[in-house]
């Protein structure tokens, strides 16, 4: 039988939390930035699929798609400038969601 914690853990349930969230102070910085910075993608991405779904269904018209394809292309250049500065890559904000996959889709 396992004993738990106060907290309702099993002590083997803390050693595998505690290996997962292993923070070293030196990285902090540049883990926050790779979170924040796969949040963004993800949302870019979201929004880029949306925009097209509204091309192809004629939702927008000429003025729009250029806006919103100039925003989506000014985003992506940002987004590999703040990569670049923090030295990561595109690759290093898809998070291994274990046995759902990877959080951000395949490129197009």
């Amino acid at each position: 039988m396992a004993v738990e914690s106060s907290h309702g853990t099993t002590p083997a349930a803390c050693r595998r939390l505690d290996q997962r969230i292993r923070t070293d102070p030196d990285t902090v910085e540049r883990d926050l930035i790779k979170l924040v910075l796969t949040i963004v993608e993800l949302l870019r991405q979201l929004m880029e699929r949306t925009a097209l779904h509204r091309v192809d269904e004629g939702d927008l018209d000429g003025d729009q798609e250029e806006r919103i394809g100039m925003t989506l292309m000014l985003l992506e250049e940002r987004m590999e400038e703040l990569c670049e500065r923090y030295g990561l890559t595109m690759d290093d904000l898809n998070l291994d969601l274990g046995p759902l996959g990877s959080l951000l889709p395949p490129p197009q």
